[in-house]
């Protein structure tokens, strides 16, 4: 399947443990290999952002299982805080 890399933009990104990562904000394409390196998230779910302490996160193209109306990437353990126990 072939799509334009403008319609990737502002796609919702969610791991395949169906938790919210961020949304796409701009995508690093290799010009030698001609290829996409990696996709570049913002609007970081808040959990991510504590651990992260950032605003953004480079996502690597060869986590992305799926692209279609949302972008599918394997869960990345220790990316998330692990919630909180109760006492």
């Amino acid at each position: 399947m072939r799509t334009e890399i403008t319609n990737l933009f502002e796609l919702p990104v969610y791991t395949e443990k169906a938790i919210f990562v961020g949304n796409v904000d701009d995508i690093v394409v290799d010009v030698d290999q001609k290829k996409i390196d990696s996709l570049a998230v913002g609007n970081l779910d808040p959990a991510i952002r504590e651990v992260m302490k950032g605003s953004g996160l480079k996502i690597p193209f060869r986590i992305i299982k799926s692209i279609g109306n949302i972008v599918i990437i394997r869960h990345i353990p220790g990316l998330f805080r692990s919630p909180a126990k109760e006492e």
